[in-house]
């Protein structure tokens, strides 16, 4: 978890391990966008292009993967990280999320990185500490090492 901040040109200049990371793919684009129009992610395009697929053929819920398909598109931009490691956010993102001029929390996760607002990064946080030894005791149960 890295604290980062958005400025107010909508820019939130990664940490050195997470530039390292996206700087390591051919393709440079990147695809920012939100599912749940509560936290804005930041896939690498190839990454996101397989999210995008798997939307497109999900048949367990067709209707959850189009609610998800449609917030992508029409919060989502495709950008790229320039030399100073910052990567740009649209507008509509930002202002749907409360991410301008903001403190904000990132975090690498599945090949993405996950942007928190403070509101969502407290919430997350709280639900995170409730039972965190009954968590921990299960997923070692389950084969976690």
């Amino acid at each position: 978890m890295y604290p980062a901040r958005m400025d107010d040109r909508g820019r939130i200049k990664v940490p050195a391990a997470f530039k390292e990371y996206l700087d390591r793919f051919e393709d440079k684009r990147l695809f920012v966008t939100s599912l749940d129009r509560r936290i804005a992610l930041v896939y690498p395009i190839i990454f996101w292009k397989k999210t995008e697929k798997f939307l497109e053929t999900f048949s367990d819920d067709t209707e959850a993967a189009e609610n998800l398909a449609f917030n992508a598109a029409d919060l989502g931009a495709e950008t790229e990280m320039d030399a100073q490691g910052r990567i740009l956010f649209s507008t509509e993102l930002r202002r749907e999320l409360g991410l301008e001029d903001q403190p904000v929390h990132l975090k690498a996760f599945g090949g993405h990185i996950e942007v928190l607002s403070p509101p969502v990064y407290e919430e997350r946080k709280r639900a995170a500490t409730v039972k965190p030894v009954a968590d921990f005791t299960k997923l070692r149960q389950a084969g976690m090492k």
